[in-house]
């Protein structure tokens, strides 16, 4: 039995909208050179995260254990939602996040296993989400992550690390020829 809904009414214009999704299908891949810019790209900036992994854990090992976790966890977000925003197509952003997440995984695996817990994520991407002074709410998150909520020294030091980071991630971008 066949419904109303079942039917699909062609528009005034049905060969305008079959060009539309032949126009869809036939957009260009990345070529070979961007993809390598991109992976590239998530190398420099996994070798950036692990250079101050490294710097932390040595400056810090007696302070806050619980903050170097959290750091972890926001210099990957930040990692993340830099490689989405900085790049226009979503195909090298994604061949970027996999080649960074590689590279953590092939240089340190403690490392890449202690900077991809989905419970901080979700909480960064909440306050990513939520627009108007996105870095300012990351600030808040960590520390709010770190156990430290409303401590102002806690949230300028997320808001300094997000914004530093990030300022990395776009070098990288501007050096491979991504942006």
């Amino acid at each position: 039995m066949l419904f109303d809904n079942d039917v699909k009414i062609a528009s005034d214009k049905p060969s305008r909208d079959f060009k539309k999704n032949d126009d869809f299908v036939n957009q260009k891949s990345p070529d070979k050179q961007a993809i390598k810019n991109a992976k590239d790209w998530g190398k420099f900036v996994a070798q950036k995260f692990i250079e101050d992994s490294k710097e932390a854990d040595q400056t810090e090992k007696e302070s806050d254990g619980e903050m170097l976790i959290q750091r972890r966890m926001l210099l990957s977000f930040t990692a993340t939602v830099g490689f989405e925003q900085l790049c226009n197509d979503d195909a090298l952003s994604g061949v970027a996040q996999k080649s960074f997440l590689d590279t953590l995984k092939q240089c340190d695996s403690e490392l890449y296993r202690t900077s991809s817990d989905t419970g901080a994520f979700s909480f960064y991407y909440l306050a990513f989400r939520r627009g108007g002074e996105v870095d300012r709410r990351i600030g808040q998150t960590f520390a709010m992550l770190c156990s430290h909520d409303g401590d102002p020294i806690y949230q300028e030091l997320g808001e300094a690390l997000y914004c530093w980071f990030l300022s990395e991630v776009k070098k990288g971008a501007t050096k491979f020829g991504l942006i």
